[in-house]
């Protein structure tokens, strides 16, 4: 494995975790992971890179080694706003390229159409959006966030690391056991009781309040000037909340409509957790992308 190295900076008062692999000085390919993920996530595509890049990857406030929040809600615009800031911090003068993985890619597509002249390439890794809501259903969705604040959330443990590991590979059967013991590794914390905690906020587990307006994403996916690489797996379940495969698609390519300069790619053999299934295809898809 390349190795890497572990910094901590302060983006808008939260001790942010960035890790960094390669030479200070390449250029930088950042890399944001998804939701209950973790930045070392990367480090299989990381290995299968042939170029010399600097790849930074932070652990978003609320996962891995970063802060977690002192309020009991997550706002998502404060991801874009501490994305905003990391890019000032890495490379103040030059547009970067840009790569996330679901809610990374999310936020990354978001800020590629605030802040088009601050990325040069993006590349999406299964940052769909979410469902489409309606304005009748944020009565009930506030409801079930009040009623949430009432109990505070909780992880369960684990008994060993190996279990961590299991628990991965039982979400993801493709995961093999090497690389399911270095993610649970920096994926989860032994607690005071000897037990392992998964490294994430269960404050990410209540309903959000804020329905998902998709009409506003599509308005910020118009303004992306970067060319974009746009990677689905073909054994993906992200699509199910969008109803049958046959109208998902629909509803994902009038999406993708959005976007001036994309390329689509569909990667084989592979879940939700592509980075993890097929690292060295999509280091292959990255570079040639990028080059």
């Amino acid at each position: 494995m390349k190795l890497s190295r572990s910094e901590f900076i302060n983006i808008r008062g939260a001790r942010t975790h960035v890790r960094h692999w390669g030479r200070v000085g390449a250029p930088i390919l950042f890399m944001v992971h998804g939701w209950m993920d973790v930045a070392a996530s990367f480090q299989f595509v990381v290995d299968e890179l042939a170029g010399d890049w600097h790849v930074i990857a932070p652990d978003w406030r609320g996962f891995g080694l970063s802060d977690y929040t002192q309020s009991d809600t997550y706002w998502f615009p404060d991801y874009l706003a501490d994305l905003d800031a990391m890019l000032l911090h890495y490379s103040p003068d030059a547009p970067v390229n840009l790569l996330g993985h679901s809610m990374g890619a999310n936020v990354a597509g978001l800020y590629a159409g605030v802040r088009p002249e601050r990325i040069s390439r993006f590349i999406n890794l299964e940052g769909f959006g979410m469902m489409a809501t309606k304005p009748e259903q944020a009565p009930g969705r506030y409801a079930k966030w009040l009623d949430e604040l009432r109990e505070p959330p909780a992880m369960r443990s684990y008994p060993t690391q190996k279990a961590v590991a299991e628990r991965l590979q039982k979400t993801n059967p493709r995961l093999p056991d090497e690389r399911a013991a270095f993610l649970a590794e920096h994926w989860s914390a032994q607690n005071e009781a000897g037990e392992w905690d998964i490294m994430g906020d269960p404050q990410h587990k209540r309903v959000n309040p804020i329905l998902y307006q998709v009409e506003e994403v599509m308005a910020c996916w118009r303004r992306i000037t970067a060319p974009v690489l746009w990677v689905e797996a073909d054994d993906t379940n992200m699509w199910q909340w969008m109803g049958p495969k046959e109208q998902a698609r629909i509803e994902i390519d009038r999406r993708l409509a959005c976007i001036k300069d994309v390329r689509c790619e569909m990667m084989r053999d592979a879940g939700h957790m592509l980075h993890h299934d097929q690292p060295a295809a999509l280091a292959r898809l990255v570079e040639a992308f990028l080059a």
